[in-house]
């Protein structure tokens, strides 16, 4: 799309037929990283429709590169279609580099309504929550849970912040009965998927699942996936996606700030 066009005030930010949190001229806008794996936007929109049916709220979705839209024509197609206030939920799960310096860059300047941000989503139990659902689908669910070590596999980051995030949601899973749990990252520092999974058989693990600790399939998820089979996994679970847990979420976030 270019540069500076304004979105028409249909589509995403049409009016709910039912609104049943927030005043009414309030949109949320979703905003992830974005991907050039067209299953990354695809999976993000279902997740941003649960939320839109959920919150009973407008709810848009922006990208901050390879996806469109982006962030500038997403407020513009809010505050076209009526929006007097939008309250942006990152879709992003850790305080890394995109939250501290790419959003905020994306959303400098004057929109000529107030724009709240929420929080990232790591640090919810709903996500350790969205896990367990996404292990128990795959296989890997409370029969023999003793038996079955985990990793928990997330795309990696040089922020020492978002790493500690990743091994907190492995320690929760541990905390809720799971036999081991690794965390593992597929780029930057610390241990791979490939090498968590064969440390758990090491340390005896009967069998051993992955979860990818992504919101969406991608390049560096199928990575994950790649690791994950020639390391001899037995089960590999899906991306967090549209799960309720995560649409349960980006809700309380997006409506917790509207009620602020």
């Amino acid at each position: 799309m270019p540069a500076g066009r304004m979105l028409a005030p249909h589509g995403p930010y049409a009016r709910p037929t039912a609104r049943v949190a927030g005043p009414d001229g309030t949109a949320l806008l979703l905003v992830a990283h974005g991907s050039r794996d067209p299953r990354h936007a695809a999976t993000l929109r279902t997740l941003a429709d649960g939320v839109r049916s959920l919150a009973g709220l407008r709810t848009g979705i922006a990208f901050l590169e390879f996806d469109r839209p982006g962030v500038a024509d997403a407020l513009g197609a809010a505050v076209a279609a009526g929006a007097d206030r939008v309250v942006v939920v990152p879709l992003l799960l850790s305080r890394a580099y995109h939250a501290t310096t790419d959003l905020p860059a994306a959303l400098a300047g004057d929109r000529g309504v107030p724009v709240h941000t929420t929080d990232v989503l790591g640090g919810s139990p709903l996500l350790v929550a969205a896990l367990e659902r996404r292990l128990a689908e795959a296989g890997a669910g409370a029969p023999g849970r003793d038996s079955t070590g985990v990793v928990v596999a997330a795309t990696g980051s040089r922020d020492a912040g978002a790493r500690a995030s990743v091994a907190a949601v492995a320690r929760a899973l541990r905390r809720a009965g799971r036999r081991e749990v690794l965390p593992a990252y597929v780029t930057g520092p610390g241990r791979r998927p490939g090498e968590a999974v064969r440390e758990l058989r090491a340390r005896g693990a009967r069998r051993v699942a992955v979860a990818p600790y992504v919101l969406a399939p991608g390049l560096l998820p199928d990575r994950i996936a790649a690791e994950a089979a020639e390391a001899g996994a037995d089960v590999l679970a899906a991306p967090l996606g549209a799960a309720p847990e995560l649409v349960r979420l980006v809700v309380e976030r997006g409506v917790g700030a509207v009620a602020g």
